[in-house]
């Protein structure tokens, strides 16, 4: 291979990725209309990120009714291919914060982590506002975004809130106050006591959030 298709190969791949990065877990075609790429092209791209490790694939959550045929896959980052992104600018916000709290002392840390999440809970509010008929649980989802790409898995003894990516995770493991004050806003925003079961900042590959059915309060028997 020439230099020059090296280098166009590379650099579209680091589209790819980023576009995976950016609109959160996609199906071959998804990119492929995205980035303006020939079925043929982006299947060749995948298959090269998937064997690089940067990528991997599992198949489409579908909930409710599903049509005939197999569902799509669907693309997403793993851990080596989001350190790729975020290395140098996670260790830039490692020592900004640092001098953050040598600067304005620990309190600092608490308003900083509630800052970042803020904006989720604006979104939160926003959607609850606009559409009332949208379960908390869908909304939070909603909220969260492309950022985050999550999903909800039904389980058992209530959901699973899944975050296949996240923005701060190299920042969180050195500052687990991230970690606490989203689950915190989970929580609140949910009203229910929610569980982290799973963090990407602890070496998890999804930060997994178990939210409780409701408990149904029994009839005292008089």
């Amino acid at each position: 291979m020439n230099s020059a298709l090296h280098d166009s190969d590379s650099s579209t791949r680091e589209r790819v990725v980023r576009s995976v990065l950016e609109h959160g877990p996609s199906t071959a075609r998804e990119l492929a209309e995205r980035l303006e790429l020939t079925p043929a092209a982006i299947r060749r791209h995948l298959t090269a990120l998937l064997e690089s490790g940067a990528l991997d694939s599992r198949e489409q959550r579908v909930y409710g009714g599903r049509g005939r045929g197999r569902p799509s896959k669907v693309f997403f980052l793993t851990d080596e291919g989001r350190a790729e992104f975020h290395q140098a600018y996670d260790q830039l916000a490692i020592a900004a914060i640092r001098h953050l709290l040598d600067v304005a002392g620990p309190d600092a840390m608490k308003a900083l982590a509630a800052e970042r999440v803020a904006e989720i809970e604006r979104r939160f509010n926003q959607l609850r506002s606009e559409q009332p008929d949208l379960s908390p649980i869908d909304a939070l989802t909603e909220a969260l975004g492309a950022n985050y790409a999550p999903s909800v898995k039904p389980v058992r003894s209530g959901d699973q809130l899944c975050q296949h990516h996240c923005p701060v995770a190299h920042v969180a493991a050195e500052y687990p106050q991230f970690c606490e004050v989203e689950t915190q806003l989970f929580s609140r925003l949910l009203d229910s006591h929610v569980q982290r079961l799973a963090t990407i900042a602890h070496g998890d590959g999804v930060c997994t959030t178990h939210i409780p059915n409701p408990v149904t309060p029994t009839k005292i028997r008089k």
